[in-house]
């Protein structure tokens, strides 16, 4: 175990909050293997088949509260969106050290379920924390070009990490140390450089 964990839900005495995207993250997708092997929370919502952005964001905001240690989220797909809309709202967005956006989808496509609409519009307004935004060449649901001007928007490094799909269990990544090195150093505050 790397010596910045220490301890259940933690990086150093910062928590790891968990946030899965539309249908929640299954067996096998790599939020629910670093809540398995590391003990980071999962942010769970009440209805992930029709997700309501103010319901959600609801949650995020009492998981929030329910700890006075600092947080680092990290977010799959719907979650980014959900990040990004919290922080326009909350008065509590010194409790996010940081956050790891992976793998946001273009919710204003034409092609969107009809139980994302209420996601549109796409909150677009930089973030007030640090952020790193990962995306695929090839995800289905949001072009590259896409998810660079969302990074843009929040005010986010953004890196590809190629054609890995949706970035969900179907991409293989298994536990991911990659990015679980990204999410150490968003709780460490030691920057987003080139060796994070």
């Amino acid at each position: 175990m790397h010596p910045a964990f220490e301890g259940a839900n933690s990086v150093g005495k910062v928590r790891v909050l968990l946030l899965p995207g539309w249908l929640d993250s299954g067996p096998g997708h790599w939020q629910t293997l670093w809540e398995q092997a590391l003990g980071w929370q999962r942010v769970v919502q009440d209805d992930w088949q029709w997700p309501r952005r103010g319901d959600w964001m609801s949650r995020l905001e009492e998981t929030l509260l329910a700890d006075d240690r600092p947080a680092v989220l990290v977010a799959h797909s719907l979650g980014c969106h959900l990040v990004a809309a919290w922080a326009a709202h909350s008065q509590h967005i010194g409790r996010v050290r940081g956050a790891l956006l992976v793998a946001p989808p273009d919710t204003e496509r034409a092609d969107m379920p009809p139980q994302l609409f209420n996601w549109r519009p796409m909150r677009l307004q930089p973030l007030p924390f640090a952020a790193r935004v990962i995306y695929s060449t090839d995800d289905p649901f949001c072009t590259p070009d896409r998810a660079q001007a969302c990074a843009a928007a929040w005010g986010a490094p953004v890196q590809a990490i190629g054609a890995q799909g949706h970035i969900n269990a179907d991409s293989g990544l298994g536990e991911w140390a990659e990015a679980q090195a990204w999410v150490r150093a968003l709780a460490q505050d030691d920057g987003l450089g080139a060796e994070a």
